[in-house]
């Protein structure tokens, strides 16, 4: 049985039905389960003052299938060949009227949809065309200050690799345009692809390891350790980015005190490109909620990030990413 509340009395536990289409809120779907508080305060951020409910417990199984779902994501649709990108990428980017939550809204789901393709089938031919639609989202980041700001409050949270592609992505081109504005020295177009396509070396990884619902072995995390050389080898392989911008796959799991892999590089022998990827791909992780974790709010994570982590950052970059929440 469905009912209708205001948003004030929403609870976690509660199902809800958005009464708006997805492009209107920032979630991945119209209808969920409510998990924790974000996402009421989401909810209410997003203009909604009374919402629906599903009080029957077996109805959440009835109802279609979300394009994305958190827990069991449907397979992408089916895509032509010169058809990654979402022709709704576009369309948001090129409108002048378009309200920037809405267009941050379009631009998050287009991402996540050329990440997944791309991810599916990472070729050559799709890893340009991939290229080709992160350009127009780079663009955007640049240029429009209330779009990007959006972008910032829409993240998902789950853990899967093209979710977790497109929020570092995202996150290190925020970060890229507020250190290099006023530099002609950097790609953007280039570095932007290279922090989207930073874990594509996780498409030569067993996906039993990937998705293991628990920590990993020894074994298994040596195994794992091999996706930045990976990545590396198909950007590589493929003649895809400047050899500076593929140098982001190897090195995002580096760390500035020389304890990260797959080098130990430390210091300044870790690129910069290297060192801005690091801190959103380390964000990225603590704020995702996995199986043998709930994940931290923003606040939390950048704390953990300061008083447990700092070694492992280029501090000053540190202090800029953390200007990004401010």
């Amino acid at each position: 049985m469905r009912r209708t509340i205001p948003t004030r009395e929403l609870k976690i536990g509660m199902y809800v039905i958005l009464p708006a289409s997805w492009f209107s809120h920032p979630f991945l779907k119209n209808h969920f389960e409510i998990t924790s508080d974000d996402q009421i305060r989401e909810i209410m951020a997003a203009g909604f003052e009374a919402v629906d409910i599903e009080t029957d417990a077996a109805a959440p199984e009835k109802m279609e299938k979300a394009d994305f779902d958190d827990k069991h994501p449907s397979p992408p649709p089916k895509w032509e060949p010169g058809k990654l990108v979402p022709d709704e990428l576009r369309e948001a980017v090129s409108s002048k009227t378009m309200a920037p939550e809405k267009k941050a809204a379009i631009v998050y789901k287009s991402s996540l949809t050329i990440m997944q393709r791309l991810l599916d089938e990472p070729r050559a031919e799709n890893i340009r065309e991939a290229k080709a639609g992160i350009s127009q989202i780079v663009d955007l980041i640049i240029s429009d200050d209330a779009t990007s700001k959006n972008l910032l409050t829409i993240t998902s949270y789950d853990f899967y690799t093209y979710t977790h592609s497109v929020n570092v992505g995202v996150l290190s081109v925020l970060l890229s345009k507020m250190l290099f504005s006023e530099s002609l020295a950097h790609n953007m177009h280039e570095l932007g692809a290279g922090f989207f396509l930073h874990d594509i070396g996780k498409v030569r990884i067993d996906p039993a390891i990937l998705n293991k619902p628990g920590r990993l072995t020894d074994q298994e995390m040596m195994t794992m350790k091999a996706h930045p050389y990976q990545g590396y080898k198909i950007l590589k392989e493929t003649e895809q980015l400047t050899e500076e911008c593929r140098i982001i796959a190897m090195q995002h799991h580096e760390r500035d005190d020389g304890t990260g892999y797959p080098n130990q590089l430390k210091g300044s022998d870790i690129h910069v490109y290297g060192r801005i990827c690091c801190i959103a791909d380390v964000y990225d992780a603590l704020t995702a909620e996995r199986p043998y974790k709930k994940r931290l709010l923003p606040f939390e994570a950048l704390k953990l990030m300061k008083e447990q982590m700092i070694n492992h950052f280029h501090k000053e970059l540190f202090d800029k990413f953390v200007l990004l929440f401010s």
